[in-house]
């Protein structure tokens, strides 16, 4: 899971979390033990199994009434790790399109070495679960399974198919097989539905425990990886001359560093600052309602981009991320490389960011070249009210006094494989995840109890909506 553009530092808005343990309804400690099985099984590209949790999760779905023909592994042969699941519960309804689930059961790596508590064991602690994907999207996706196992145990006959897909692949950055791809361009016809929930949406809770935000994750930027790289006849380091590998590519990088893209909106993004708006101090209101109404508004936009999730839900981004330079410590570099990662607002070609940095870096000795293997350009979802409204409704029951925004993702998920394929894919709000991260991506991953119950509590009933409609 990407994290969620929700201006963090600029909300306050009260809604105190107490982590005290609580009691656990029956319900729930089912869904723990389910929660706790996927969590603890290691789906790290390196040494896990994304094929053994998905079969964990199916054995459960048979147990609870799911016949074979309702429920699809799948797996590549020279890839049998990295295989995924796709669940059916069939709805009465011959004229409702299906819904689609969407989870990624892959995580990024963990090393016991690196972490306070072992990454691949559930513990909960100080009112926190910990481990690797507590967060990142184990939660979503035993919340998926688990609400298709609560609705076949009740008997619940939906009017509306819903399809759940959990797949492998979406944190590997093109390195494993990716189950969302798979199905998507070689077995569509396995998650064809109307519309899609997935991650990238959620909430935002604060150090303190106030929560602040909830947002409905509508579009996503596109992720491209460029790599900067010169060469250079080098020689010995006793007799330096100014043409050095190195000193062209630092300065390329702080090129980079200063490249500032121009403010854009969409409907989306038009959309989140005005809902924001009411929420920040009055200079972060005047500085929306001025670039909203242009966007060219230097002194509004440097405002506003002193939030670096502003800053990127405004523009497009490019940030140095890793370097690799010379051969030896006595030698003058012969090569030296850089690559700069690219977070595109929707509608910008790839190629323009390119020239953009090569223009920027000015120096014809320092190549750009796009890094593949690349995503493809995520399809925008339109604002349906017929998506956004049960949410927002429901988020008022649940969360009362807690803005829902709809934004723009500055990461990237499954959903650019999706959508496609014709499939509007919404990051469905619910979970409130930490204002710094959580350790998501890092070290000590974490995400607090509370949010993931009250979590699996809002999307069951969400799920229900929908599929009612």
């Amino acid at each position: 899971m990407r994290v969620t553009s929700i201006a963090l530092g600029l909300t306050a808005l009260a809604a105190s979390l107490p982590v005290a343990a609580q009691e656990l309804r029956p319900d729930q400690s089912e869904f723990r033990a389910l929660y706790k099985e996927l969590v603890e099984t290691n789906t790290a590209y390196s040494n896990g199994s994304c094929t053994q949790a998905a079969q964990q999760i199916a054995t459960r779905m048979k147990a609870a009434g799911f016949s074979d023909s309702e429920l699809t592994m799948f797996a590549l042969a020279e890839r049998p790790r990295e295989g995924g699941l796709v669940a059916i519960l069939p709805g009465s309804s011959k004229s409702l399109k299906p819904m689609l689930l969407l989870g990624h059961i892959d995580v990024v790596e963990a090393k016991r070495e690196d972490w306070t508590r072992d990454p691949f064991t559930l513990i909960e602690e100080d009112g926190y679960f910990y481990a690797r994907g507590v967060a990142d999207d184990k939660a979503q996706a035993a919340i998926w399974a688990d609400t298709l196992i609560r609705m076949r145990k009740a008997g619940t006959k939906p009017k509306r198919t819903i399809k759940m897909a959990l797949t492998c692949g979406e944190e590997s950055n093109g390195v494993a097989f990716n189950g969302a791809q798979w199905l998507a361009t070689q077995r569509p016809e396995l998650i064809s539905a109307e519309f899609a929930l997935n991650e990238g949406g959620g909430g935002r809770v604060s150090k303190d425990g106030t929560r602040t935000t909830l947002a409905m994750q509508v579009g996503e930027k596109a992720t491209r990886n460029f790599v900067l790289e010169t060469t250079n006849p080098g020689g010995h380091s006793s007799m330096p001359r100014p043409d050095n590998a190195v000193y062209d590519l630092s300065a390329a990088v702080t090129a980079v560093q200063k490249l500032r893209f121009p403010v854009q909106f969409n409907s989306t993004t038009r959309a989140f600052f005005a809902d924001l708006a009411p929420t920040l101090p009055k200079p972060g209101q005047d500085a929306v309602a001025a670039l909203l109404a242009d966007p060219a508004n230097e002194a509004a936009a440097a405002l506003l981009s002193t939030d670096a999730v502003l800053n990127s839900t405004l523009r497009t981004t490019c940030v140095a991320t890793m370097l690799d330079a010379g051969h030896a410590p006595n030698a003058l570099p012969q090569r030296a490389r850089a690559t700069v990662n690219c977070r595109i607002f929707p509608g910008i070609d790839p190629e323009a960011v390119r020239t953009a940095l090569g223009n920027a870096i000015a120096n014809p000795a320092v190549s750009v070249t796009l890094q593949q293997p690349t995503r493809p350009i995520a399809v925008e979802p339109p604002l349906s009210p017929k998506i956004i409204e049960p949410a927002r409704k429901l988020a008022a029951e649940l969360f009362p006094g807690i803005p829902m925004l709809t934004t723009m993702l500055t990461g990237a998920t499954d959903a650019t494989y999706t959508g496609l394929i014709g499939i509007p894919t919404y990051g469905v709000p619910g979970i409130f995840m930490e204002a710094d991260g959580g350790g998501i991506h890092g070290l000590n991953e974490r995400i607090r109890v509370k949010s993931v119950y009250d979590g699996r509590d809002y999307l069951f009933r969400l799920v229900g909506i929908y599929a009612n409609q």
